[in-house]
């Protein structure tokens, strides 16, 4: 089959999030492809799709349909030809695709850790007794509530810009971000530091920029060959295959991480009760060619160590 490339007369149309981070996402997807085809800019088009998880910012994710939220009017346009490609935030994705769409093209992954943002403390460790801590993760704020239980945690959704302000107008006197994000918008100076990951584990995929196709478009599936990262994909695989098996949602507080070093893969995984009461962890390593397997044995190997109520508050 012959190539076809985008031009200005048939743009490859790049569907998105509105927000900055997304459309900074966007444009590194166009400007990737840009580069490994020399094409124009205005060989693509960025459409902005407006998501139910962008317009409901006053409740929490798992009160209100979960992941699904900020990719489903999204895949609807990918799957009605109204877009070609889908950029996405990985650790916003469900691990089960719509009948018809896939996803196996991943950007170089950036910093996987969190940042602690505050205008007025310098670390997670100097919080005083009983301060105010906004988040909207589930994951995060079962973390905290395990390492400081006196901390009062309120929801805390919104863009990037949007959780700045509500630290400036008082409504917490920290939160958290991805440094993923940060760096991304040029932003890495809001953090007053990064959490390494022994002491804070990520979410799955945190940090990495996914991109959705239609399963039978063969021709953008040779157009994102060429952007592919293998070594983010290999990770991603093994820590989409744990969460799958975990049967992971905005309802289910999981992270982890995999690490590759030359052809060897190591992973660390964990889950926790949301109230943070108890946490469970283990790591696998093995050959990264086995990745997606590995994150599966992950997975049962902590189903195995949960007591029979672990799960009992879904």
């Amino acid at each position: 089959m012959t190539q076809k490339l985008p031009s200005p007369a048939q743009p490859l149309k790049i569907g998105t999030r509105g927000s900055p981070l997304a459309l900074w996402q966007a444009h590194e997807v166009r400007r990737s492809l840009m580069v490994a085809f020399s094409l124009p800019e205005d060989a693509f088009e960025i459409c902005v799709i407006k998501v139910m998880g962008d317009q409901i910012l006053d409740k929490a994710l798992k009160d209100i349909g979960g992941k699904g939220l900020f990719t489903r009017e999204i895949e609807e346009a990918l799957l009605d030809g109204g877009i070609d490609i889908a950029v996405h935030s990985m650790k916003d994705m469900p691990t089960m695709q719509p009948d018809g769409l896939i996803l196996d093209c991943y950007l170089a992954r950036e910093d996987v850790r969190d940042a602690f943002v505050s205008p007025t403390v310098a670390r997670l460790a100097y919080l005083p007794q009983g301060a105010v801590v906004g988040s909207s993760s589930l994951r995060r704020r079962a973390q905290l509530r395990l390492k400081r239980p006196d901390l009062q945690l309120v929801e805390f959704r919104g863009n990037v810009q949007t959780r700045m302000k509500k630290l400036q107008d008082g409504v917490a006197v920290a939160t958290f971000l991805a440094m993923a994000g940060l760096n991304r918008l040029g932003m890495a100076h809001m953090a007053q530091c990064a959490i390494e990951t022994e002491d804070m584990l990520p979410a799955v995929a945190q940090g990495a920029i996914g991109i959705e196709r239609r399963l039978d478009d063969a021709n953008t599936a040779a157009l994102l060959a060429a952007i592919h990262h293998t070594p983010t994909g290999l990770r991603l695989s093994a820590e989409r295959a744990m969460l799958a098996r975990l049967d992971g949602s905005c309802e289910t507080p999981i992270a982890g991480l995999a690490v590759l070093d030359g052809s060897n893969l190591h992973l660390r995984g964990e889950i926790l009760r949301p109230d943070g009461s108890e946490s469970i962890t283990g790591d696998r390593s093995g050959p990264a060619s086995e990745a997606a397997a590995l994150g599966t044995g992950l997975a049962e190997e902590l189903l195995s160590k949960a007591p029979a109520d672990f799960f009992s508050w879904r």
